[in-house]
């Protein structure tokens, strides 16, 4: 059921409760103050929650289900504008808090790319290299094989190896796909790759939240077709 459904159940419910309460006689003066009670704290949550409705569409909509009569629209079609509205009322909530996280994203990559010994790589990965290798580098097909640990940009392990693991490079995200392919053997980097690069708008479960730029220490031990 919509939202504003259970909205409007609610103002009626509150309503009927505070007419329990009070023994005394409802008159019709009564009613009607109910009525318009009913009315403006609908239209005072509207006006918060949905600005810009057409009025008189609202009224005759709450007047045809009310009195019974048959709808303009058919079921179908209101069912699917309602959840069309909860969407992008869902969407507009979200869209701060994706503002929120790509400028801390911005921010954390600014200040790693002004660290000493950092260079940028064409996708903008940032390189810096703890150890240099004078081994063959893997194609993008091939096989790799790595120690690594994973981090957040706080700092959080979110992912390590216990011992050397072997992985395809086309199953890895663009990131790994990417550097590696410009690593020799027998070096060890560290990387921080921009979440246009790893998980992006999506993150990845409760592990890492969208826009999150991720920090991985690798080093390639071989490499196999």
């Amino acid at each position: 059921m919509s939202r504003y459904l259970f909205l409007v159940l609610g103002l009626a419910i509150s309503a009927a409760n505070a007419s329990e309460q009070s023994p005394s006689k409802i008159t019709p003066q009564d009613q009607h103050d109910l009525a318009y009670s009913l009315g403006a704290s609908l239209g005072e949550r509207l006006r918060q929650e949905v600005p810009g409705l057409q009025i008189q569409a609202l009224i005759d909509g709450l007047k045809q289900a009310y009195q019974g009569k048959p709808l303009v629209l058919d079921n179908a079609r209101i069912e699917q504008i309602l959840a069309q509205h909860e969407a992008q009322a869902e969407a507009d909530v979200q869209a701060p808090k994706s503002e929120k996280a790509l400028a801390a994203e911005q921010q954390f990559l600014t200040k790693e790319k002004a660290a000493k010994g950092v260079r940028e790589l064409a996708d903008g990965i940032l390189l810096t290299e703890l150890t240099p290798g004078r081994g063959n580098k893997p194609g993008a097909n091939d096989q790799v094989q790595v120690n690594y640990v994973g981090r957040l940009p706080d700092g959080t392990v979110f992912d390590q190896s216990t011992q050397p693991q072997w992985f395809r490079l086309d199953s890895v995200i663009s990131g790994w796909r990417s550097a590696l392919q410009q690593m020799p053997v027998g070096a060890k980097w560290r990387l921080v790759i921009p979440s246009t690069q790893a998980y992006g708008a999506d993150g990845a479960g409760e592990l890492i939240p969208p826009y999150t730029p991720l920090i991985f220490e690798i080093e390639l031990l071989d490499t196999r077709h």
